[in-house]
């Protein structure tokens, strides 16, 4: 984009070079026509050089914004000469014209507005000395009241294109970050992760030296799911499969996609909070080394968590009696919760076999890999 305004600052060098020619040729190189023409050979020279100077971005510094600006103040302080008794009879138009304003142009964009307003200054005040000169000549502020508001507006735009590209690089950036972080977590799971499930799983069957193998192997497992689960969301939402990874623990076992299950934010934090309740029911009424799995996954426009445990179960009508003695943990924490999410809760236990709860919440913004 920082290119689109150089090449935009040359046509206008090219375009108010040939106004200034054309200014010339009408007043018939005014009083000194040789001077006259030799200034517009000046100018059309270095019209050429800074066209292929500035196209470099090597080059765009000091150095070359300052012979910018000394060329341009140099032709400018010629006219009173080349015009000499036709200066005060020729209104307001220096030799070369709006050509002066190429320089501000140039600054503006280099430095934004500050140093835009700074070259506008500096031509502005050396046009005004030049008029001043001039017997007779009208004393005009129009023109450094344009140079001003060119050299402000301009290098305001070019700040704000130049921050706008910036962004746009770091989202490109970060959209192919996620894009390689979600391949490398399909295989992470199709792989490692499932590597280390079998050897929990089969370290809890031996027990002895084995156990602690597969303990060590489900701590290592909650880990590597959650470095490679967290991820930005899109504003707005929140991926609901980081918020779960944070339960993870050698006695909570987490299990969700390789993929975002993106929801709004607060729907994603109710749902988290919700089976936050649930496990710590497991806590209360299992023992704080009761072991727990917590399985996500996504259907046709929904998410649906469930909390698993290997407890004594729920008996028949207690979530009633504990809410009729106004404990609420169920009935608000964790279906009042869902409730107003616009989802259901459903639980199954049977006694002595354990206690599954499971949640589903509305997903919109679920997105699909």
């Amino acid at each position: 984009m920082g290119d689109a305004f150089w090449r935009a600052i040359a046509v206008f060098r090219v375009a108010s070079l040939i106004y200034a020619a054309m200014l010339m040729l009408q007043h018939e190189g005014f009083a000194h026509p040789v001077a006259g023409w030799t200034v517009i050979a000046i100018m059309a020279l270095w019209t050429a050089a800074a066209t292929v100077c500035y196209s470099v971005e090597a080059l765009r510094g000091w150095p070359l914004l300052t012979v910018d600006m000394l060329v341009a103040l140099g032709c400018l302080l010629a006219t009173p000469y080349v015009q000499g008794s036709f200066q005060g009879q020729l209104g307001s138009m220096p030799v070369p014209a709006i050509w002066i304003a190429g320089p501000v142009l140039a600054w503006a964009v280099y430095g934004g507005r500050r140093l835009g307003g700074v070259a506008a200054a500096i031509v502005a005040g050396t046009d005004l000395w030049v008029r001043m000169a001039g017997p007779g000549s009208p004393i005009l502020i129009n023109g450094a009241v344009l140079l001003f508001m060119a050299g402000v507006v301009v290098g305001h735009v070019a700040r704000l294109a130049v921050r706008a590209e910036e962004h746009m690089q770091r989202a490109v950036e970060m959209e192919a970050a996620q894009r390689e972080r979600e391949r490398l977590a399909r295989g992470i799971h199709d792989s490692v992760l499932q590597v280390l499930a079998l050897v929990k799983r089969r370290g809890q069957e031996l027990g002895g030296e084995a156990a602690e193998l597969g303990r060590l192997a489900g701590e290592q497992e909650a880990a590597l799911r959650e470095l490679v689960a967290v991820r930005p969301a899109p504003t707005g939402s929140a991926d609901l499969r980081a918020l779960l990874m944070r339960f993870g623990s050698a006695q909570v076992t987490i299990s969700t996609p390789a993929t975002p299950l993106v929801l709004p934010t607060g729907v994603a934090e109710e749902t988290a909070a919700a089976v936050r309740a649930a496990l710590d029911n497991v806590r209360a009424h299992c023992g704080e080394r009761a072991r727990a799995w917590v399985f996500a996954e996504e259907g046709d426009g929904e998410v649906t968590v469930s909390v698993r445990d290997e407890g004594p179960g729920i008996a028949a009508g207690r979530l009633e009696q504990a809410r009729a003695d106004g404990r609420l943990g169920v009935a608000q924490s964790i279906k009042g919760r869902v409730a107003d999410l616009g989802g259901r809760v459903s639980i199954l236990s049977t006694p002595g076999e354990g206690t599954e709860v499971e949640i589903t919440v509305p997903a919109p913004l679920r997105r699909r890999s």
